[in-house]
């Protein structure tokens, strides 16, 4: 059995608890809410979160995170100390616990507070040292998992997607001349509300968070809207909100898709390939939105984008 998530779960109670075998009335005494191996490991004792962040994590650039977050409380949530902390040679850190959005009802979801979070984080100024936010790895490092699988039926579209794209979006890191403060992995698994039930949204997960092009946070809706997952509704609501706030990732009025297409598109392929991999391991078939995904880079290999007025697919 894997030692961290017991150590972990015990580490979260003693952070609650400041005396061993004190009497527990916590509404929600031991709860594992992530456990991915090769990533993020999440407990949760009563109100407070403890996570494990990736095998070999940077201290420095987590400990700027953590400041950034600390910085802008009305905006990402604040974590409980600043300071990580070591287990099992994990890098670990506290924060209070928040109400995430809720999957079984989407048209309820709250893109306009997504769209308005966004706009102030990409508006706040970067500290110095902070790193590069991870949106362009993460792509690129899915387009490896997938090529790692060796043949498989749907890879090719998407590898084919892949190397339409520019070369400086199949880059490791953004462009050099991107410097606005971004988060890195935004989709509505990345909202809590806290104080629990009765407080505001607010970003969570630090982990992608640094300087870039603020168009890649906006890519994930722009994706889903081009692709077909995302409603109409849904997609203007969150780019009018963006806009309202003051959004610099693009022109306050007119066409958007010249600065969201790119990246839109490596959204769509990063999607895309993951799901390929999930599917493959899991020994099963693509499923209806998996499909849709793959499908978007059928359409995409046969377009570049240089040829397009912003159709991510």
């Amino acid at each position: 059995m894997n030692a961290l998530l017991p150590a972990l779960t015990a580490t979260a109670r003693a952070a609650v608890h400041a005396k061993p075998g004190t009497n527990c009335c916590c509404p929600a005494p031991d709860a594992v809410l992530a456990d991915r191996g090769d990533d993020a490991t999440v407990v949760r004792h009563g109100n407070t979160v403890a996570k494990a962040h990736a095998p070999g994590a940077d201290p420095a650039g987590l400990s700027l995170r953590l400041t950034v977050a600390a910085r802008l409380p009305g905006v990402l949530l604040a974590p409980l100390d600043p300071t990580p902390v070591t287990l099992h040679g994990r890098l670990v850190t506290f924060w209070p616990y928040g109400i995430p959005v809720d999957p079984e009802t989407p048209r309820a979801a709250p893109w306009e507070a997504a769209a308005g979070l966004l706009a102030r984080l990409h508006r706040a100024p970067a500290p110095a040292g902070l790193p590069a936010m991870r949106g362009p790895a993460k792509a690129a490092r899915a387009i490896r998992r997938l090529r790692a699988l060796g043949h498989h039926p749907a890879a090719a579209p998407v590898l084919r997607a892949w190397a339409a794209l520019p070369a400086w979006a199949r880059a490791e890191s953004p462009l050099p001349s991107a410097r606005h403060l971004c988060h890195g992995d935004l989709h509505l698994g990345q909202l809590v509300r806290h104080p629990v039930d009765t407080g505001p949204w607010r970003l969570i997960d630090v982990d992608d968070l640094g300087v870039g092009d603020p168009a890649w946070d906006l890519a994930r809706p722009a994706a889903w809207y081009a692709c077909g997952l995302l409603p109409p509704d849904e997609w203007t609501r969150f780019l009018a909100a963006y806009r309202q706030e003051g959004g610099p990732a693009v022109p306050t009025a007119g066409d958007p898709w010249p600065a969201l297409d790119v990246p839109a598109r490596a959204l769509t392929v990063q999607t895309a390939a993951l799901a390929v991999v999930k599917s493959f391991a899991a020994e099963r078939p693509l499923d209806e939105v998996e499909q849709a995904v793959v499908d978007a880079c059928v359409r995409m290999g046969t377009i570049p984008p240089e040829l397009t007025r912003g159709c991510a697919t």
